[in-house]
Order: C-alpha cells, then sequence, then structure tokens
C-alpha cells in the first residue's frame, strides 16, 4: 500500500463491529465512508466468509473470533469514531422466546457496552446497535428503556428509529436502530414519522431517559425491485433444483384453502409471477404459506423461527416451486456481489445472510445520519449531564 493511500485511509473515520457477521454492515458503512478496522463474531463459518470476501483483511483489519464476553478493550484500535453492535436477537424476535435482553443470547449487549466502559474516554463519540423491532415491544418495552439507559450511563444521548429493508430490497425485513451521540443533538420529535411510528413514540416521551430525534431526510422509495429482479439466472427452467412432481404435490396439499385460491388465481395468469414461500406451523400441523406480494418475507436462519424460503415461478397453468439460491439471498440482503466461493457450503451462506442486516439500510443510515453526526451537523453542544452521568 504506498503513502498517499494511507494516509487517505487514516482521514476515514474509523469504525468497529461487534457482532459482525458476514460483514454486511462494514459494507454498507464503507458506502459512505468509514474504515472498518476491527471487527469481532463468535461463529468461524461467518468469520470465514467474511474474511474470504473482504480480501484485504489481514493489511487493514482485524477480526476477533470468539466471545464478545473475552474482548478486552485495550484490543480495540484508537481514534474509534463509531461502534457498530448487530447484537444477537433470539430472546427480543417475535419468532423467540421473548426472554428480553436478560435472555442468554441478548445479554451480549450488555458485553458490548462493558467493553464502551471500560474505554472510559477514549469510548467513540457515536453508537449503533441495530436488532429487531421486537425489542421495542419486549417486556412492555422495559427492555428498550433499558438498553437507552445503560448507553445514558456510558455518556449517550439515544435516538431510536425503524429501516425496512423493502424500502431499498424486495424483502421485508423491519429493523430497529438506536443511535447514541456523546454530545447534544439537534432534536425534532416531530421528524420523520416514516422512522419514528407511533408505535416507537415511547422512549421519547420517558423523562427517565435522555434521547433525542435528530432531523432526518426522508427516504425516496426507488428501485427497490420485485422477486423477479433478484431471481438466479443461472438457475433455468430445466435445473433440477426444481421440485418434482411429487414434491409439488406435497406442497399444494399443505396450503390452506386461501392459499390454494390464491395460487389458482396466479396460475390461470398469461405470464409469470414469483412469490416467496414459507413454513408455518399452525394448530401442530406444519404449512406452506405464500406471499401475497412480489417480496421477500424476512430471511431468517435454521436456529430461530421460520428457517429457508422458496421461489414459486407461477403461471401460463403451470407451477414450479424451488429453494432460494445463496445469490438471491445475497441480493435481497443487497449484497449482489458478495464473494460466493464454490467452497462455502450453501446453508452456510444462507445462515450468514439470514443473520445478518441489509446493505443499502445501513449504507442510508450511515450516509443520512452516522456520518453527518460524526462530521458535526446536527450537534449543538455538548451534554455536560451526561458526561457527568458517564463519568
Amino acid at each position: 500500500m504506498n503513502e498517499s493511500k494511507q494516509t487517505a485511509l487514516r482521514l476515514d473515520p474509523v469504525a468497529v463491529e461487534f457482532f459482525a457477521g458476514i460483514g454486511l454492515a462494514r459494507m454498507g458503512l464503507e458506502c459512505a465512508g468509514f474504515q472498518v478496522t476491527w471487527s469481532n463474531d463468535i461463529e468461524a463459518t461467518k468469520r470465514d466468509m467474511y474474511v474470504r470476501h473482504f480480501k484485504d483483511c489481514e493489511e487493514t483489519h482485524t477480526f476477533k473470533l470468539g466471545d464478545i464476553a473475552a474482548v478486552e478493550s485495550t484490543e480495540l484500535p484508537s481514534g474509534i469514531s463509531l461502534a457498530w453492535a448487530s447484537s444477537p436477537c433470539v430472546d427480543v424476535s417475535l419468532a423467540g422466546a421473548r426472554a428480553g435482553l436478560r435472555g442468554a443470547r441478548s445479554a451480549t449487549f450488555y458485553g458490548f457496552t462493558k467493553i464502551l466502559r471500560d474505554l472510559g474516554e477514549g469510548r467513540p463519540d457515536v453508537v449503533t446497535l441495530e436488532n429487531v423491532v421486537g425489542l421495542a415491544t419486549s417486556h412492555g418495552g422495559n427492555d428498550l428503556a433499558a438498553a437507552i439507559h445503560e448507553l445514558n450511563t456510558l455518556g449517550y444521548s439515544v435516538d431510536v428509529l425503524t429501516l425496512d429493508a423493502r424500502w431499498f430490497v424486495p424483502q421485508s425485513r423491519p429493523r430497529l436502530f438506536l443511535v447514541g451521540a456523546r454530545f447534544d443533538v439537534e432534536s425534532d420529535p416531530d421528524n420523520n414519522p416514516q422512522l419514528r411510528p407511533a408505535w416507537l413514540r415511547a422512549p421519547f416521551s420517558n423523562s427517565k431517559l435522555i434521547t433525542h430525534c435528530a432531523p432526518l431526510p426522508p427516504i425516496v422509495h426507488g428501485a427497490a425491485g420485485t422477486l423477479a429482479s433478484i431471481r438466479d439466472k443461472d438457475v433455468s427452467d430445466n435445473d433440477e433444483r426444481w421440485w418434482d412432481a411429487t414434491r409439488i404435490a406435497a406442497f399444494e396439499a399443505s396450503l390452506s384453502p386461501i392459499q390454494a385460491d390464491r395460487l389458482a388465481a396466479l396460475r390461470k395468469a398469461r405470464s409469470y409471477t414469483y412469490r416467496s414461500a414459507y413454513r408455518r406451523t399452525r394448530n401442530g400441523t406444519p404449512m406452506w404459506e405464500i406471499r401475497n406480494d412480489d417480496i421477500a418475507g424476512c430471511l431468517r436462519t435454521a436456529r430461530g423461527g421460520s428457517s429457508k424460503q422458496a421461489l414459486v415461478k407461477v403461471g401460463y397453468g403451470k407451477l414450479r416451486v424451488r429453494w432460494m439460491t445463496e445469490r438471491e439471498y445475497a441480493r435481497l440482503m443487497g449484497a449482489d456481489d458478495y464473494d460466493l466461493a464454490d467452497d462455502i457450503k450453501p446453508n452456510q451462506a444462507l445462515f450468514g445472510f439470514g443473520d445478518a442486516v441489509c446493505v443499502p439500510a445501513v449504507a442510508w443510515l450511515a450516509e443520512n445520519y452516522l456520518m453527518p453526526l460524526i462530521n458535526g451537523k446536527f450537534t449543538k453542544r455538548p451534554i455536560e449531564e451526561l458526561a457527568a452521568i458517564g463519568a
């Protein structure tokens, strides 16, 4: 690496990421100009995909494999501007056990804040926590309030907003984002109800919490695409991955009357329609359900909630069904150019993407909020109250 490139890299705000997975948050942050120099995750298979994709890791980046509880603050680089954490969501997910932040996996949030606390005055000015929207209602909203309070004690005022992947890609994937800042931020409580809908207003009216609502631009719904636009064209109509007649018959037999009628109407059409389908257990019986729109349901992992999604191609009196491919999962996460090497097992890739964050959602947040926040766009003055709390 030449000297001019090293200088340019040093000028980019440094970000570190916890629960990094396969690196989709990094991809979004880099779109806004962040330099992600350190990452942590406990899953070796995710680390392997991460390192394969980001081929510059050994020169400019450190990946710490292991439990966050084993991470020492002294291992992090100096001069961090942003700490990103996509903490495990199973215990607050609508599809999980709803054990809350004290659940075995979601409690790793406190491992993250312990590291921030140990950094002392070297902690970053901005932190971002990404989780499922179930965090907002877990234990009657008390878990979200506890997370905000914890960040308050570290000197951060906290904003709470939601972004849905469907605004950027053809996948329904709403997520919650907590953005903490160690300084007073310009606030507009009436700003952008798209990002802070009525069901997410409770934290801002809680007098015991220190929060802000940064004035953010609206999201212009543009080329989010459809399932047809992300389909893997390497899978031809004669590909063996399409299910055989016996499996198709079992698929149709598992549909409810409403689902069967929906499929019959699509089958009669003089054009092909693409739909996603997923299995649900209804009254103890596994059933297939087909979405009534042309986007995917929320991609999940086999370790919680529904697992793999199927792609349905129907029209001209014909019906084809197959599992979605790894490339289709990547495109649904806004990571079309992700390196999917031949030695990456399909289930490994599906798990990695299903447990990740949508790249363009992160990019929008980073470009319109995180980078401007670090550059002082929303800053008013230091928060003396927060500084005293976090001391």
